[in-house]
């Protein structure tokens, strides 16, 4: 009996004590370590708000954030109160360099482009890239813009060739076509030669054939109907964004989380399916002779050498190509899906540059033959445009990485394991580098060159910088002036009276309530005019 109780006695006392060391870890972590770090950086002369327990400063910056998207916003291009309005809320007390806590996570703020130089470029090897949120992960996959280290650089070097402008000009014909058939759909909507179209739905489905067709080449139809089940995944993400304050909620099984875990394991199923058959055939067929390196292509080209599958550790696999296709969709039909709508609403406010950027097109394209990849490379004025537009509403509003060491970072001690918020929309709105008109839409300013457009030859950041500039961008840029050069041949356009200038984040920056744009067709204007 006085066994049995001092078993019982050992076991209260050895519960006791585990409960008293997850207590301690609970408040080394949620407490003193957090503490700890604001007094390491306060020594330094960098503040910022208080550090709340557990949830750091998620409550304020939530506030502050549901306030700025509450309603839309003037015609203006002052556009950073609104996208990031805890940054712009915080700059103004503590500067441009301060520390702000994301739960017991702190992210210090960097915006001198000579601090963010460092980081990206000439010590890149002392940060590292943050892990996804998790509901972003299972749309970008685990592909290039996750990757990281030796796995990373193969799978660039893989899959580069796809981007090189040799390549890309051969899918200039694939393009064109598919924006033809779009401006064929609109002119067929019209009312005597006018519509109303809500761009940036039109422009992600644009942007679906072109993807497709980049990534899967003669596998094209099978590789839509994947992507149409990851457009949709895309949609429920969005949605499912819009409840991330609620904790655990991707894990209940509400009838959109059940949905996207049936898109998953079928978008899974259906790219093993394709990429098995299109490694059967592969002897069979003559690939990419004479015709654009798709990515499904190279993928398994590279997985099938000899050399590769020598080392375990750099061997191309299925899974791995499955991963990379989805980030391919993921990155490219988003971004510049998003480029060809903010392109679109800056020129329909704008006419005056809307009709150079036309009489340009004109000038070099001609009325209605169809542009190619040389005729669009001499289209000076489109591209500063787009490079204004990408420079106002860039696509990542702010970038993030973590110092892999204690790292030395323009005279500060960063601890290790410290992330660095780098607010991209914050360094190309400040008027220090881009002039006193910095919020004003004037694409001159880069006349002479991105590296010239502003007093820092690195503070235009739309594609990221260093090793990890995106991959994609020669394509984003192609597809962008194959676009809306088309449309300047044959429509003038201008915002609807429905419009609301609300740019907003989900993921990208994207128009809070959508982009309705009214086109009007140029030969029927012409026609109208005469007969008055």
């Amino acid at each position: 009996m006085l066994r049995k109780r001092e078993m019982k006695e050992e076991m209260m006392v050895l519960i006791l004590l585990i409960l008293l060391v997850f207590v301690v870890k609970v408040y080394m972590v949620l407490w003193w370590k957090p503490k700890k770090i604001e007094k390491h950086f306060g020594k330094q002369g960098i503040k910022g708000p208080s550090y709340c327990f557990f949830i750091g400063n998620a409550k304020e910056i939530v506030s502050l954030m549901m306030k700025a998207s509450s309603q839309p916003m003037a015609f203006s291009h002052n556009i950073l109160p609104r996208v990031l309005s805890f940054y712009h809320h915080w700059n103004k007390i503590y500067g441009p360099t301060f520390l702000i806590w994301f739960g017991p996570m702190a992210r210090l703020t960097v915006a001198d482009p000579d601090l963010i130089r460092e980081i990206f470029c000439s010590k890149s090897e002392l940060y590292e890239k943050n892990e996804a949120h998790p509901l972003i992960k299972q749309l970008e996959g685990d592909g290039l813009l996750s990757l990281k280290g030796e796995k990373w650089a193969l799978h660039r070097k893989i899959i580069s060739p796809t981007f090189h402008m040799d390549n890309l000009k051969l899918l200039v014909p694939v393009a064109t076509s598919s924006v033809m058939k779009m401006l064929d759909k609109w002119l067929g909507m019209s009312d005597s030669g006018e519509v109303e179209i809500e761009v940036s739905r039109w422009y992600q489905n644009l942007m679906e054939e072109t993807m497709t067709r980049t990534a899967f080449g003669n596998n094209y139809e099978d590789g839509k109907h994947i992507f149409q089940l990851q457009a949709r995944q895309m949609l429920l993400t969005s949605e499912a964004f819009q409840k991330i304050s609620i904790p655990g909620y991707r894990f209940l099984p509400t009838k959109g989380n059940r949905e996207t875990w049936k898109l998953q394991k079928e978008i899974k199923k259906k790219l093993m399916k394709l990429i098995e058959k299109r490694s059967k055939k592969w002897d069979d067929d003559e690939e990419m002779v004479n015709r654009p390196k798709d990515l499904l292509g190279l993928m398994i080209e590279a997985s099938r050498k000899k050399e590769s599958l020598l080392n375990s550790t750099s061997a191309i696999t299925a899974r791995d190509i499955a991963e990379e296709c989805k980030s391919f969709f993921f990155a490219g039909e988003q971004t510049t899906s998003n480029l060809l709508t903010w392109t679109t609403v800056l020129l329909a406010m704008h006419p005056t540059w809307q009709a150079m950027a036309r009489e340009e097109v004109l000038s070099v394209c001609g009325s209605s033959d169809i542009p190619t990849k040389d005729c669009v490379s001499k289209l000076k004025t489109l591209t500063m445009i787009l490079n204004e537009t990408l420079r106002l509403y860039p696509p990542i509003v702010a970038s993030i990485r973590r110092a892999k060491a204690d790292v030395e970072l323009g005279g500060y001690n960063i601890p290790r394991g410290t992330e660095l918020l780098i607010p991209i929309l914050a360094v190309h709105h400040d008027q220090t580098i881009w002039g006193k008109d910095a919020n004003e839409f004037n694409p001159s300013r880069f006349s002479d060159g991105v590296a010239r457009a502003g007093k820092h030859p690195l503070a235009f950041i739309a594609f990221g910088l260093g090793v990890r500039t995106c991959i994609g961008q020669n394509l984003a840029i192609l597809q962008a002036k194959l676009t809306i050069a088309m449309i300047l041949q044959r429509f003038s356009f201008e915002l609807s009276p429905k419009y609301q200038h609300a740019p907003t984040v989900l993921m990208l920056l994207h128009p809070q309530h959508g982009a309705p744009v009214i086109f009007k067709h140029l030969q029927s204007e012409r026609t109208n005019n005469e007969n008055q």
